[in-house]
């Protein structure tokens, strides 16, 4: 089941990669009915060429409208994860929408209250970054998200960095966090309830 935080309006944007995440909220936004418009953002890697064209093909299929971003900027002193994080959000802020969809789960919550801890200042992903950008699915986990594919023959692509521990978050999601919940096996479920105090009231 894919739980979300507050409401989502009848229009909306999905910031869609074409991975399991986003393309399971794009579906599930369709079955709700919702008037739903797709943000691609294409990283300009080996893999981007692949997942621009899946996004594309799907679309169409759907008769969904497409915005298609790409990097402009210049990395200079940025982390790589940064630079492109940075200018994923140029292009979501520049769109004329009032509520962008990211596919933050709480398997990305839990990645980003242990990395932030590491570091001495833990914290959790908020559930809106700017004006008009929303991470109502903060609540759902990874699992949740799988079943869901399977349960709606969903199809997305996967992009094999994710799979690469050269990325700090990857080192975090496939290295520590599988240690960190030998320790406590219910971290998921603390952050869960952290998650859930402090929206509670939206």
């Amino acid at each position: 089941m894919l739980h979300i935080i507050g409401k989502i309006p009848h229009n909306v944007t999905v910031a869609c990669s074409g991975g399991l995440d986003s393309m399971s909220i794009v579906q599930f936004l369709l079955n709700g009915k919702r008037n739903v418009t797709v943000a691609h953002f294409n990283h300009d890697t080996v893999h981007s060429k692949d997942a621009q064209s899946f996004v594309q093909n799907y679309c169409e299929n759907k008769k969904i409208k497409l915005h298609i971003g790409h990097v402009r900027g210049s990395r200079k002193k940025q982390s790589l994860e940064e630079f492109w994080r940075n200018e994923r959000y140029k292009f979501f802020n520049s769109l004329e929408t009032n509520f962008i969809i990211t596919g933050h789960h709480l398997d990305d919550a839990v990645e980003t209250w242990v990395m932030s801890s590491l570091h001495g200042q833990p914290k959790l992903i908020p559930y809106k970054r700017g004006k008009n950008i929303y991470r109502p699915f903060l609540l759902t986990s990874k699992r949740s998200f799988h079943d869901f594919s399977l349960e709606k023959n969903i199809e997305w692509v996967e992009d094999p960095s994710n799979q690469s521990c050269s990325h700090i978050r990857n080192l975090v999601r496939h290295k520590i966090i599988p240690e960190a919940l030998k320790v406590n096996p219910g971290l998921r479920k603390t952050i869960r309830k952290k998650i859930i105090e402090l929206y509670k009231n939206i």
